[in-house]
């Protein structure tokens, strides 16, 4: 059977699919802010879980959603004999999926609803099935049933729900399936079925269970079901099974009636319905909830949703509030199908606040939360969406540093709340010191909002210290996750003072070749297994990077906030050794020395004094570590190998050999170092291009969408990562491993390299819409496979990245201390007929659509900001490097709630 790609049919991203059963590992998300988190497939399996310790369904892998019957299942059975799954979920109809005459699909989906029709041609019956998770305080998803006849005779047809309720924890999968199942407790309700484990058996020990599990249904009359089948044996029968159930087949009469117990058994939501005839072309229509609730309150959720009305009601508000958010930040490009893409962009960083890196099939290895990169680098997206609650988010978020510089690594679901890690490990990534600065900063630039790094907030405190390299023994999980003085109470220190504490820290921790040691790894968490010896000059670059912007971020506190000196912890003036004794930048013994001096001085608790800070002191302190690093950098990391080829080495291996270069095995490159040295202005503007020449000789690959994360290394490096344990061209082994593309792309807008930048973007894009190849809805994955299929999609900080450089490099939306900037890199092919592209987004809480007009379609770098109108007035700004720069005050006075048109000509 032919397949043919999504389409797309709405203005806001609304798309359809022919035969989407064909694909494997298609799924789409379906979730709400209260916690209710569901995967679908095109025959309607995946998990339905609210946490861990939660699932509603039985967990699944990828590899599950089509090895595993249990689904979200509908059976009919026709005229008496002829049984029909209005999911397609029978034996027999799996034998239609290669005959498209026997029986068509076609997926309808949208923010975020999922809609499946199944039409079998024989039978002349039709079902139309959409699911989704309402906006509510409710841990529930809907699903409605519509069945049509297609013939020209009446059917007589009895209708029975299946959907399998696992009720308990992911861990139960296995441990202790059975024995689980023993604490079951299923009571049937007037309208469906209830499951109330008696208690919750998972890693936590033993306790009480306060969750109730429901599958519960009217139809379009609002009349309950006439009985079920709540005990998952009795309903498939012996020699039965989930496609081919004997309840259904036999037509088994011996239902139950509401009221019933029935415990120590594995639960299935199976409610049968009134048998009801349906003459040509007339439809019936059936509503299920599907929901976790603390409450008995069974009634309030079939009143609440299982009616046609209230179906359609909370549709219409889903739809609204998903489309709300993606449309802050909208596309009018030369490409219309770009812009539409983009909206799933838009929509996946909200996803990954929502979800965290975990609960979707390919997500199989995470148990809640967020990670802490995860967090900082999706507020990037949230900062353009919604800036409002990022702020608070952003405070809360500095309690999770460490006074050492690390950081608890899970960030839980309550403000404040965070994780050493979420497997109980001793470890530390080392780039998480940079992420809160650079989100930090775009906060403050998009607002002005200088005065926050003068907030004061905790620092985190577990058993770790020392960078992770020591454990506190006397540390209980009794003890408040907070670092205390010296008289036991919690201190605060600045924001500031957090960020300069991740950044002055890390400096003293290096490695023989004076590089920042890699630790447990940096973004490549796959580089795990070179604590010891490993570097990440990637990472050091930037680090470097930072410092210096740090040191330009306190000039800006000199100049606009008369600030002259700075309070720190008394423990961190260790730190600043050019105000004391100035050690030599290049012996990475001296560095150690001097970071064991300060851990000694804050390892358990701190003094709680302050010192006074010369911010004129503190700024020469950055500056003078931070260009160290990118002279070092410069002087000993510039890779030219034998065939004239010029990148930047990323990494030192856990013998201490550089990871780069030409090798015996073959060139040795990753995409890592040469996106960090081009974004960090460690690489001149000659070795940018020579990089880039460089990468698209190495690493470009049009067959998996872009560009590879490294070359094939050809060996186990098990004094690398496990990453090299990997296939090659599978996940960080050389995969098309989007986030890092984007961030490469990110770098060369950054360094004016808008055409490298744009093809990095538009390779990914279309091989993305490529449905043949990519298999996966719209929307970027984390990575691309070797055979070209996109894996891990919808949570995945790239999303984020992306929305990041559109936003701000490509349609150059920025904010300068508070103030409007535009600095567009559009290219030419980016501009429609007409000359124009535009974006609507927001600043300064202010709703903007910035038209760009190009008349002379120059291309970027031969275009200038020539004239800027505000809803058809010309108005005055100032150049500044090549951009325009406008007074806050000018687009703070414009009115609220309405849309404000900024027209900008280029020539």
């Amino acid at each position: 059977m032919q397949q043919k790609g999504w389409e797309f049919v709405g203005d806001n991203g609304e798309f359809v699919l022919e035969n989407p059963t064909m694909n494997n590992y298609l799924y789409f998300p379906l979730v709400n802010e209260a916690g209710m988190m569901s995967s679908i497939t095109p025959s309607l399996h995946g998990n339905i879980n609210t946490g861990q310790n939660s699932f509603v369904t039985e967990p699944l892998s990828a590899i599950d959603l089509h090895n595993n019957k249990s689904s979200r299942n509908f059976w009919l059975l026709i005229d008496n004999h002829k049984v029909w799954s209005a999911t397609g979920c029978s034996s027999k109809q799996e034998t239609y999926k290669f005959n498209e005459n026997k029986e068509s699909v076609r997926l309808e989906a949208g923010m975020l609803y999922h809609k499946i029709i199944r039409e079998n041609k024989n039978l002349k019956i039709k079902s139309e099935i959409t699911n989704f998770v309402p906006i509510t305080e409710d841990k529930v998803e809907l699903m409605k049933i519509n069945i049509i006849n297609t013939g020209n005779k009446t059917k007589t047809i009895n209708a029975t729900s299946a959907i399998p309720l696992f009720g308990r924890s992911a861990d139960n999968i296995r441990d202790h399936r059975h024995v689980t199942s023993l604490l079951n407790v299923i009571k049937t309700v007037e309208d469906g079925i209830k499951l109330t484990p008696t208690l919750s058996f998972d890693e936590r020990g033993h306790k009480k269970n306060d969750l109730r599990y429901m599958v519960l249904g009217r139809d379009d009359l609002n009349q309950p079901p006439i009985g079920f089948f709540p005990v998952f044996e009795d309903f498939i029968g012996e020699g039965g099974s989930l496609t081919w159930p004997e309840a259904i087949v036999t037509d088994n009469k011996y239902f139950c009636k509401a009221k019933e117990v029935f415990e120590g058994r594995e639960a299935i939501g199976a409610l049968k319905f009134k048998e009801f005839e349906l003459k040509p072309n007339e439809n019936k229509s059936f509503i299920l909830a599907i929901a976790v609730s603390k409450k008995d309150n069974s009634e309030d959720f079939v009143n609440k949703y299982c009616n046609l009305e209230s179906f359609q009601k909370h549709l219409d508000t889903n739809q609204k509030y998903w489309n709300n958010i993606i449309n802050k930040a909208k596309l009018k490009s030369n490409d219309s199908e770009f812009d539409q893409w983009m909206k799933w962009i838009t929509i996946q960083p909200t996803l990954r606040r929502l979800y965290g890196n975990s609960f979707l099939p390919h997500h199989d290895y995470g148990r809640g939360g967020r990670g802490w990169r995860d967090l900082w680098q999706d507020s990037l997206a949230l900062l353009l969406l919604d800036p409002k609650p990022v702020k608070d988010m952003l405070f809360n978020s500095f309690a999770g540093v460490r006074i050492d510089g690390s950081n608890a690594t899970i960030i839980g679901s309550k403000p404040g709340e965070f994780k050493a890690d979420r497997n109980g490990i001793n470890r530390v990534w080392m780039d998480h010191g940079v992420w809160p600065f650079l989100t930090t900063k775009l906060y403050i630039d998009r607002s002005g909002d200088l005065e926050f790094l003068f907030k004061k907030q905790s620092y985190f405190r577990d058993n770790q210290l020392n960078r992770s390299k020591k454990l506190d023994e006397k540390w209980n999980s009794d003890n408040e996750n907070v670092l205390k003085d010296n008289d036991n109470k919690i201190y605060y220190g600045s924001l500031l003072e957090h960020i300069l504490v991740q950044h002055l820290s890390i400096f003293f921790n290096v490695g023989e070749h004076n590089n920042l040691k890699l630790e447990g790894g940096d973004w490549n968490d796959g580089l795990d297994m070179a604590e010891d010896k490993g570097e990440s000059v990637a990472f050091t670059s930037l680090y470097a990077s930072n410092m210096l912007d740090i040191a330009d971020l306190l000039k800006d506190l000199q100049d606009k906030l008369n600030v002259n000196s700075i309070e720190l912890a008394k423990e961190m003036n260790i730190l600043l050794d050019t105000f004391n004794k100035k050690i030599d930048y290049s012996s990475p013994k001296e560095k150690q020395k001097l970071l064991k001096r300060y851990f000694t001085s804050c390892e358990t608790k701190v003094s709680g004094e302050k010192i006074q800070v010369d911010i004129k002191d503190l700024i020469l302190d950055l500056e003078r570590k931070g260009k160290s690093i990118i002279d070092h950098i410069r002087k000993n990391e510039l890779i030219k190998n034998k065939k004239g080829y010029e990148w930047f080495n990323a990494y030192y291996d856990n013998d201490g050999n550089k990871l780069e270069g030409d090798h015996p095995l073959g060139v040795r490159m990753t995409l890592t170092g040469q996106v960090f040295s081009i974004m960090s202005k460690v690489a001149s503007r000659k070795q940018v291009k020579n990089i880039t020449a460089s990468v698209d000789n190495y690493l470009k690959d049009d067959k998996v969408g872009g560009y590879r994360l490294n070359t094939n290394f050809n060996e186990v490096k098990l004094n690398m990562g496990r990453a090299y344990g990997f296939a090659y061209g599978e996940k960080e082994n050389g995969a098309m491993f989007s986030h890092m593309a984007i961030m490469y792309s990110n770098a060369l807008y950054k360094r004016n390299f808008a055409q490298n930048g744009f093809e990095v973007i538009n390779s990914i894009y279309n091989h993305c819409k490529n449905f043949e190849k990519s298999r996966i809805y719209p929307g970027i994955p984390e990575y691309i496979d070797s055979k070209g299929r996109g894996l891990y999609h919808y949570l995945t900080g790239s999303a984020s990245w992306l929305l990041l450089t559109m936003i701000e490099e490509v349609y150059g939306i920025k904010g300068d201390l508070g103030n409007f900037k535009l600095q567009p890199k559009l290219v030419k092919s980016q501009f429609n007929k007409n000359c124009n592209t535009s974006i609507e987004t927001l600043f300064a809480d202010k709703k903007l659509k910035i038209i760009y007009h190009n008349p002379n379609l120059k291309s970027f770098s031969h275009y200038k900001i020539k004239e800027i109108k505000i809803n058809n007035e010309k108005i005055d700004f100032k150049e500044k490097n090549n951009s325009a720069l406008i007074n806050r005050n000018i687009i703070t006075e414009l009115k609220s709630k309405e849309k404000h048109i900024i027209e900008v000509l280029l020539n």
